[in-house]
């Protein structure tokens, strides 16, 4: 009995129905009737079944005689209803079984309150991360504010700043042509005073030769007996002349010509126009070069046959003279007749906002070059040269990008000196396969000139303008207005109506 007992207050039946009671109150006006209903039925049958086990002990002691002595029957009469089977009866269900249900429910009850404090604890934890969650969105929709407001700033800045890079890019291109254009300008100016400079030192020196002096030049000049002939390939004057103009040739071609070259690339792209640029140059002023030698040759030799009486010859004295003399020439004339020959050239091209006065120093060297070579006794000339040729080693050498199995010529970059048919210095030519006698292909953006607009039979005319021969107001030759004998004057008219190549082909 005392076991039972014990298990009865170890079970704490009583304290789980006071707290099913105080739970009951605590949501009763919050559950429907029939969850009241079922909460009070729970709560009799645990009731029915705490009593049941009293009643069990109650009987269990009553049956021992020794708590109520004497009343025994009456207590017996009094409570032997409620052990009966069918009041609150648990039929078969021993009380063993009975406190085992009851210690199961307790446990249960347990694990309910564990799992309602649980759900109580995630509730608030779960309120708290919604708290988090509503923070971190409100986070999350402020930095896309400020994204989209600094897309906004950006784009715009980007459109500021593309903006400004094509106004600085305009810019830009604006200093760039007007810096080409005062490069031009600086050139030109370059170039024309080293023209005046070069003038001004020719006009001092030309100042001095009036006419009565050049006359007196030659009224005075007499024939100083010599050990050789002038006219000798062995003379002094000759030779030294001959191998300093060597020389010069080779300076020509390796310093005044790349320094051409260099003006030329700054208006034009086209290296091998601007070698063929090159090249006509020393091709013309060889040409110009031995027209005015002409001419000055047959006033000399006029003039002298007045006064010469011997013992050398009439021509002997005539070189004496150009070799003491070399240069009383009209070089401007001579240039300028240069320039115009490149101008007739259908050959050539250069833009229409560049001349060929940018290489101006390059065409008087070649003009120089070319006149104390026609002024020696045995002149030297340039070989006569034609696009499409064939290339003739003996010559010429290779240019560096030329084709060495193509046997014609493309183009010459510089003409070969020669002394009749001997070759004094070898020239240089681009060969290439397929090499025409074509004209080189131009632009379709050059603008034409009075100039430049000849025909191709007159543009290739030699023929000597009337200015070359009426005399030049500039050049000390031209001042002497001497007698000219009828015969020479017949043979220059004549001379006049040679063209370039017969003239290339003249040996003095």
């Amino acid at each position: 009995m005392a076991d039972s007992l014990r298990r009865l207050v170890n079970i704490g039946s009583f304290a789980t129905l006071q707290d099913k009671l105080d739970r009951w109150l605590d949501v009763y006006h919050y559950n429907s009737s029939d969850e009241n209903v079922a909460r009070c039925c729970e709560i009799i049958e645990l009731n029915g079944k705490v009593q049941g086990q009293l009643f069990k002990l109650l009987s269990l002691i009553g049956s021992s005689g020794t708590m109520y002595g004497s009343s025994r029957s009456a207590i017996k009469s009094r409570l032997i209803p409620y052990l009966g089977t069918s009041y609150f009866g648990t039929g078969s269900v021993t009380a063993d079984a009975s406190l085992a249900v009851l210690a199961k429910e307790r446990e249960l009850r347990e694990v309910q309150d564990m799992y309602e404090d649980s759900l109580v604890t995630l509730e608030d934890e779960l309120s708290l991360i919604r708290r988090e969650n509503s923070d971190l969105r409100d986070e999350l929709l402020d930095t896309k504010d400020e994204l989209s407001s600094s897309i906004r700033v950006s784009s715009n800045d980007r459109l500021l700043d593309e903006a400004e890079i094509r106004d600085l890019r305009a810019k830009y291109n604006a200093a760039q042509d007007e810096l080409i254009r005062l490069r031009t300008r600086c050139a030109l100016g370059d170039n024309q005073d080293l023209t005046i400079r070069r003038l001004k030192s020719e006009l001092n020196i030309l100042r001095g030769a009036t006419y009565s002096d050049l006359t007196d030049s030659l009224k005075s000049y007499r024939y100083l007996a010599r050990a050789s002939s002038p006219l000798s390939t062995n003379d002094v004057t000759q030779r030294v002349r001959q191998e300093s103009l060597i020389n010069r040739y080779n300076d020509l071609f390796s310093i005044d010509r790349l320094s051409a070259m260099d003006t030329l690339s700054r208006y034009q792209s086209d290296y091998e126009m601007n070698q063929r640029i090159c090249n006509a140059v020393v091709q013309e002023a060889f040409v110009a070069a031995k027209l005015a030698f002409r001419e000055h040759k047959m006033k000399v030799r006029s003039n002298l046959a007045i006064t010469h009486v011997g013992p050398e010859t009439l021509e002997e004295a005539v070189q004496d003279y150009i070799n003491r003399n070399t240069d009383l020439y009209d070089l401007p004339g001579v240039v300028s007749d240069v320039i115009r020959a490149l101008n007739r050239s259908v050959k050539l091209y250069i833009p229409p906002e560049a001349t060929y006065s940018l290489i101006q120093p390059y065409i008087r060297e070649a003009t120089k070059f070319a006149w104390e070579c026609s002024a020696l006794a045995h002149p030297l000339d340039v070989a006569l040269a034609t696009d499409a040729e064939l290339f003739d080693d003996h010559k010429y050498r290779r240019s560096y990008d030329s084709e060495y199995s193509a046997p014609l010529v493309n183009h010459h970059i510089f003409p070969c000196l020669m002394q009749g048919i001997r070759v004094l210095v070898k020239g240089e030519a681009c060969t290439r396969r397929g090499a025409s006698l074509g004209s080189p292909r131009r632009p379709r953006s050059r603008s034409s000139s009075p100039v430049r607009s000849l025909s191709p039979s007159r543009a290739r005319s030699r023929s000597p303008s009337p200015r070359r021969f009426t005399g030049r107001s500039t050049s000390p030759i031209g001042l002497m207005r001497l007698p000219t004998p009828k015969s020479e004057r017949n043979s220059s008219v004549a001379g006049s109506d040679r063209t370039g190549s017969t003239l290339r082909g003249m040996k003095y």
